[in-house]
């Protein structure tokens, strides 16, 4: 399993250093941005001290789509409750989650919002899972780069359960294909991206475990066998 920390549009270029230092101390070398400022500029560079590789090898990205293409699972953070969620877990949460799913995930993004206002509503909304981190008052608000801090640390043992390029146990069971299959019998039901219903039964589909997989995977294709 591979852990992908996703950073939106950051405009600060001293978090993008802070966040590639905190992501290597805690053990993790993936980094994408989106359309993000000077990455590589002074601030970043001194705030990056000790993890200059891992900024340098992070990949840009032009849009959310792109970023997240070839991810199985994304987990978008938000510092508060929305309504563009029914479900919202905490960065405590996110590691049983993760471990649940065992080796059926082969990508996994987590996806930090802009400085300013975080993520979207769309964002979170096109994300499986919605992570929060739990604090003792609403202000002052944790940044950009200790938010990824926490979470890196909270996710950190995971590294000592899953080698890097670990790969699913069985090719066609992982969490991925059951999220593509899904989406396919949505589609041909009429339930369409957009609707509540839609919205809801992915969500909910995210929290699936790896023993349910092929359970699922299973009734969709006598469901599928049905209708042809």
């Amino acid at each position: 399993m591979e852990i992908h920390f996703i950073l939106y549009k950051p405009a600060v270029s001293g978090n993008i250093g802070a966040s590639a230092r905190a992501l290597k101390t805690m053990g993790f070398r993936h980094l994408r941005l989106i359309e993000p400022c000077d990455h590589l500029g002074d601030e970043a560079l001194m705030m990056a001290h000790g993890s200059h590789d891992l900024l340098r090898s992070a990949r840009l990205f032009g849009s959310f789509s792109e970023a997240t293409s070839d991810l199985d699972l994304l987990v978008a953070t938000t510092a508060r409750e929305r309504t563009a969620k029914h479900d919202y877990h905490t960065v405590r949460d996110l590691p049983g989650i993760l471990q649940q799913k065992g080796s059926t995930l082969e990508k996994v993004g987590v996806l930090f919002g802009t400085e300013e206002s975080g993520l979207p509503n769309d964002l979170i909304l096109r994300s499986d899972l919605a992570m929060t981190i739990p604090m003792a008052a609403g202000y002052p608000s944790l940044n950009l780069a200790q938010s990824v801090m926490v979470t890196a640390y909270e996710l950190s043992f995971m590294n000592t359960l899953f080698k890097p390029g670990q790969t699913i146990s069985k090719s066609g069971e992982g969490f991925g294909e059951l999220k593509r299959q899904t989406l396919q019998l949505l589609q041909n039901a009429g339930i369409i991206e957009g609707t509540p219903l839609y919205h809801r039964i992915m969500e909910r589909m995210a929290l699936v475990g790896n023993t349910d997989i092929p359970l699922f995977l299973s009734v969709i294709s006598r469901l599928n066998e049905k209708q042809e």
